[in-house]
């Protein structure tokens, strides 16, 4: 890594519109760029700055990372210096090894405030906002997936309206043509209205799932899976974050198809991040505490569906009954192993929270995640 880290990103952040020569420019000067990486030692540090192409600190938080042929796209929230609410919108950062990353710009970006606008006239949606994702709203734990049916990429996002607090519960949806973007917005809203989970009703713990059947359910924080048949899922705390939900996709992975199903309904999961291993479902989340850290939660299940059995704190090591200061984001498969990506915020000082990345390794057929001061990835 560099010596020296960056915390600000620039105040022009590049943008994704490119002529075609712009495009054939930059597409050398990033064969150059990653040429020169390669020759770099591959190893990672969890908890320090870590500088992208420009040097400055990567700006992307509650990330997830989506391979696409043979490059990784990281996606997360641009964090500001004096607020986590969303100023700039979801940032994209692309690497051919995971170490070195290339700051691609805004890949989603949030529209102006009401008060900037010239005209004063909102968009007509309903919550008197210029948009579901005006500047100043709360856009959270980003995550892409590509659609081969389609050839689009679709990214799903936790959602709150701007001057809301955490009451909208929302999920927002947005769609590409390439993996960095720009992402066209297409809408937010709560899941699953006036559709009862597979389990049926009546259920125990189910008073909040009653109280929003008509309007939906509460969606925060996400992740999104696509399983080995191609079929995708959105995973969410709901139920004011006593319940997570379990979502199937449409075949296009823009809408819910209806069925769902709850997961460990009165447990207060959140920061789901979800893998399949030796067809086991596998799932790290987080308890409830807002920003402060808290031990680390495992699932499994033989199926999506269920049934989920919960298991002991996978971490290990110093300070590992607070996931190592942490809080899970995503879980990404490289080759035969797993990467355990959290993040330890900083709410105080939003644009410097820091990443945890780890290997998973398995003890008796069970995820064990160690801290390591650092590592040394190996992508072939």
């Amino acid at each position: 890594m560099l010596a020296a880290c960056l915390l600000a990103l620039p105040l022009t952040a590049k943008t994704n519109t490119l002529s075609e020569k712009d495009m054939g420019a930059e597409a050398k000067q990033q064969e150059q760029y990653w040429s020169e990486q390669q020759k770099q030692k591959k190893t990672i540090r969890s908890g320090e700055l870590w500088p992208d192409d420009a040097g400055r600190h990567i700006n992307a938080h509650g990330g997830g990372i989506l391979k696409y042929n043979d490059t990784y796209y990281w996606f997360g929230e641009h964090k500001d210096e004096h607020t986590s609410n969303a100023l700039v919108g979801v940032m994209c950062y692309s690497s051919k090894d995971l170490v070195n990353w290339r700051n691609c710009g805004v890949a989603l970006g949030v529209t102006p405030s009401l008060d900037s606008l010239n005209d004063g006239t909102p968009s007509g949606n309903g919550s008197g906002i210029s948009s579901d994702i005006e500047s100043g709203c709360i856009l959270e734990r980003p995550k892409v997936v590509y659609n081969p049916m389609t050839k689009k990429f679709c990214m799903w996002f936790h959602l709150e309206l701007k001057g809301q607090g955490y009451s909208a519960a929302r999920y927002g949806v947005a769609v590409a043509d390439r993996p960095e973007g720009p992402y066209k917005f297409l809408y937010s809203q709560r899941a699953n209205a006036g559709t009862w989970p597979v389990e049926g009703s009546p259920m125990g713990f189910d008073e909040y799932l009653k109280r929003d059947f008509a309007g939906g359910q509460m969606s925060r924080d996400m992740t999104l899976f696509v399983d080995d048949d191609g079929k995708a899922y959105h995973i969410f705390s709901s139920e004011e974050n006593f319940t997570l939900h379990i979502a199937e996709l449409t075949g296009d992975y823009l809408h819910h198809t209806g069925r769902y199903t709850r997961m460990a309904p009165g447990g207060q999961n959140e920061a789901p991040a979800i893998f399949k291993h030796d067809g086991t479902y596998w799932m790290i989340t987080s308890g409830c505490t807002g920003w402060a850290p808290n031990e680390a939660r495992m699932f499994s299940a033989p199926s999506i569906w269920g049934p989920w059995t919960q298991h002991p704190n996978p971490c290990r090591g110093p300070k590992a009954d607070k996931t190592f200061e942490g809080q899970s984001t995503f879980v990404l498969p490289v080759g035969n192993q797993y990467i355990f990506m959290a993040d330890i915020w900083r709410p105080k000082h939003p644009i410097d929270a820091r990443y945890i990345w780890l290997p998973i390794e398995f003890e008796d057929g069970k995820p064990v995640i160690r801290w390591r001061d650092e590592w040394t990835l190996e992508t072939k």
